[in-house]
């Protein structure tokens, strides 16, 4: 059974820090490329950061800079590194499992990030 757990959501205040955590199970997590998504009340689910299985990085133009993904392939993690957080940050965020060679998705469940001014 496939499973995407987040973790690490909460409210900070505007400038702060959050580490979101994303643990995986249930299928082969080291040649998964993996991401971050997060959903504003009212927007569509937008892209925030996407890391390959061989550790590429890429970044949405409006957190390059203060939000840094990574993972951990022993303990089949990814994170998401949030800093400098703005108000506009806040949303839902998802964590997302890619293996296009056999059309697998797979998304967690979500967690709230909230930032106050």
């Amino acid at each position: 059974q496939v499973q995407l757990v987040e973790s690490g959501g909460g409210l900070v205040q505007a400038g702060g820090s959050l580490r979101l955590s994303c643990a995986a199970s249930g299928f082969t997590f080291r040649i998964f490329n993996m991401g971050w998504y997060r959903q504003a009340p009212g927007k569509q689910r937008e892209l925030v950061a996407t890391i390959t299985r061989d550790g590429s990085t890429n970044y949405a133009d409006s957190v390059k800079g203060r939000f840094t993904i990574s993972r951990d392939n022993a303990k089949k993690t990814v994170f998401l590194q949030m800093n400098i957080l703005k108000p506009e940050d806040t949303a839902v965020y998802y964590c997302n499992a890619e293996y296009r060679y056999t059309n697998e998705y797979y998304w967690g469940q979500g967690t709230q990030v909230n930032v106050s001014s």
